[in-house]
C-alpha cells in the first residue's frame, strides 16, 4: 500500500474487554487521510453510563465536548462503518482491534509496519522518541504525525 497516493483511515479502539462477546467499545478515534492530508475526524464514545469500568472511564475522561456519544457499541460501530466506507484501515494491531472489527470487510494493515516499529507495551514511547513527538491523549494523532514524518 502506497500511503502517499491513497486514502485510508487510522484508528484507535478502546474496549471495555479484550473479547467483543464480553465487552463494548468505549471509544473510537479515527482520522480519514488522503496521502498525508487530513480529510475528516471520527471521535465517538459509548455513553458514560454504559461503561462500568472505572479505569476505562478515567482513561477516556478528556475533551468530553469533542466526542459524540452513542448508547450502544452496535450504534458506534455502525457510525464508524459509515465513516470508513471501504477505505483501508491502519490499525494498532493488538490483541483486540481485529476482533472488534470482525464484521468489517475493509483491508486492515498494522500502522506500525509503515513506521518500522513492532507492537509492544512501550510502542508509543518509542514512537514519540523516534519522531520527536509530544504526548497526546489522541493516539491516532501521534500515529498521523509519525506517518507524516515517515513519508
Amino acid at each position: 500500500m502506497d500511503l502517499k497516493n491513497e486514502k485510508y483511515v487510522i484508528l484507535e479502539i478502546i474496549p471495555t474487554a479484550l473479547d467483543p462477546k464480553k465487552g463494548d467499545v468505549a471509544q473510537i478515534s479515527a482520522l480519514k487521510i488522503d496521502g498525508i492530508k487530513l480529510i475528516d475526524r471520527f471521535d465517538y464514545r459509548l455513553d458514560k453510563s454504559k461503561v462500568k469500568i472505572p479505569d476505562i472511564l478515567k482513561m477516556t475522561d478528556y475533551d468530553n465536548e469533542s466526542f459524540k456519544y452513542v448508547k450502544t457499541t452496535k450504534n458506534l460501530l455502525s457510525n464508524f462503518k459509515k465513516f470508513t466506507g471501504d477505505l483501508p484501515l491502519l490499525i494498532i494491531d493488538n490483541s483486540y482491534t481485529r476482533s472488534y472489527l470482525s464484521d468489517f470487510d475493509n483491508k486492515m494493515y498494522s500502522v506500525f509496519s509503515f513506521l518500522n516499529l513492532n507492537v509492544s507495551d512501550d510502542v508509543f514511547d518509542r514512537l514519540m522518541n523516534k519522531y520527536g513527538l509530544e504526548p497526546s491523549n489522541y493516539l491516532v494523532d501521534l500515529l498521523y504525525e509519525a506517518l507524516i514524518k515517515e513519508l
